[in-house]
């Protein structure tokens, strides 16, 4: 049986029930909702009380560094072949069906289970929220049994509600991100505003408490921080002008989004030691200890919007990715199905927000977060690659935008997000095999038979 069987025509020549209806600004508001989220308000604690300490923010500059190899890869991809697949789709059209039914089962593992991720960050805060008020709600609805209580209700119910606004429609759901996206910004200047007088140059020491391990291994676990951008590739059959639109969204969001971490974990460490961080809202913790009550008030606010965005995003990556390799045949076809008055899969949306909201309901933050990471780090590697092999495959190919220095570029992207998938715990490499080969099970059982490309070759 031959698995390597290529595309006959890429993702931006085929029909779609998708409407094209996002500018240039609506995609870079979309990569910051998706990236903007449980890194700056959950992670960073989690990573500087853990890994870290105060060098926190070089990991954040090493974690950024190695994105935005991958980011360029990924704008060069997104301009000249496009898709709602994003790197499944670029994979399918330049390395095989194998190859990219791989990455589009690891592509359903990192935006699954990171909307996952996020909702159980979101809950924390939630907590957090309803407790300033005075309003106590009993710990095993807010927790999963690994962490002490039976189920985390909160997480599973913003998963559901959320599902339900991508069901109405994608223009309805860039709105609803633009003024979530209004409002975390508007906290994080906040937050800026009153640590930025509170900060004691004493929390930064030491400042590699954990040594140059420590900074990899935090740059490893934040790295799900970074995983949004690629979530604009996602939607290239709904942007307006794929081939400019794209780049501009990826780069855009990745840039602003970096230098905003990298000032956040500066000053929350510099407000807090590092040793009290490791909490399910650090960031609003931290200022409430320094006797700013409203302003903390206000940060959980915004962080809950926040977080909001985000999960809403990484549904949307999600349903697009799983729409793609539905409408290749990959996966059943009905789930390929767009309805004809919302625009949107609602079959795929309904099934994914059922499965996510019982992993959020029931799988502890940590362990679903290192998840991602690796999913969204084999991603980047399989994106990196892509851009050399196309590069010399099919140096013809239209290239509204060319990734600088290449093959420098992708080798470097591949070299960096390889360096962090190895600092990984090797528990989450075994769940990783796990997740992978029960793919390759399914896809020798139905996809290889059913894919568009077997029924090109049965007809013949």
């Amino acid at each position: 049986m031959n698995i390597f069987r290529t595309k006959l025509t890429p993702h931006s020549e085929e029909g779609t029930g998708l409407k094209r209806c996002l500018s240039a600004f609506d995609l870079v508001l979309l990569g910051i909702g998706a990236i903007i989220g449980a890194g700056i308000f959950v992670l960073t604690g989690i990573a500087a009380a853990t890994t870290a300490g105060p060098a926190i923010i070089l990991s954040y500059a090493l974690a950024g560094v190695a994105c935005s190899f991958a980011a360029l890869s990924y704008a060069e991809l997104a301009a000249s072949i496009g898709g709602s697949g994003s790197a499944y789709g670029y994979a399918y059209a330049g390395l095989g069906e194998i190859v990219a039914w791989i990455i589009g089962w690891d592509l359903i593992l990192e935006y699954g289970v990171g909307a996952s991720a996020i909702a159980i960050g979101w809950s924390g805060y939630v907590n957090d929220a309803l407790l300033s008020i005075g309003l106590s709600i009993p710990s095993y609805l807010f927790k999963t049994y690994a962490e002490g209580g039976f189920v985390n209700l909160a997480a599973m119910l913003i998963v559901l509600v959320l599902s339900g606004i991508l069901v109405i429609g994608v223009k309805q759901s860039v709105r609803f991100n633009m003024l979530i996206v209004f409002i975390k910004l508007t906290t994080i200047a906040i937050f800026i505003g009153a640590a930025i007088m509170d900060v004691q140059p004493v929390n930064w020491t030491p400042f590699m408490p954990f040594g140059w391990v420590g900074i990899v291994e935090g740059a490893a676990l934040v790295f799900f921080a970074f995983i949004g951008f690629d979530a604009v590739s996602t939607a290239a059959e709904e942007a307006r002008n794929p081939q400019k639109d794209l780049s501009i969204g990826i780069m855009g969001s990745l840039g602003i989004s970096t230098l905003i971490y990298i000032i956040v974990s500066g000053l929350l460490t510099g407000i807090a030691s590092y040793t009290t961080l490791n909490t399910r809202s650090p960031v609003a913790e931290a200022i409430l200890n320094l006797g700013h009550k409203v302003t903390a008030d206000l940060i959980a606010v915004g962080a809950i919007a926040g977080l909001t965005s985000g999960i809403l995003i990484f549904l949307y990556g999600m349903t697009r990715i799983f729409y793609s390799m539905s409408k290749d045949g990959l996966l059943p076809f009905a789930f390929s199905s767009v309805h004809r008055k919302t625009h949107t899969p609602v079959k795929v949306i309904i099934l994914n927000g059922l499965v996510m909201s019982l992993v959020a309901g029931f799988v502890p933050l940590r362990e679903v977060a290192e998840l991602v990471n690796i999913g969204t780090l084999a991603a980047f590697v399989i994106v990196c690659i892509s851009v050399i092999f196309l590069r010399y495959t099919k140096p013809n190919l239209p290239r509204p935008f060319k990734t600088p220095f290449s093959p420098l570029i992708p080798l470097l992207g591949i070299l960096s997000c390889g360096y962090l998938m190895l600092n990984l715990p090797w528990i989450t490499w075994v769940r990783f095999i796990v997740w992978m080969l029960l793919g390759l099970i399914v896809y020798i059982l139905y996809g290889y038979s059913h894919s568009k490309i077997s029924n090109v070759r049965v007809s013949k």
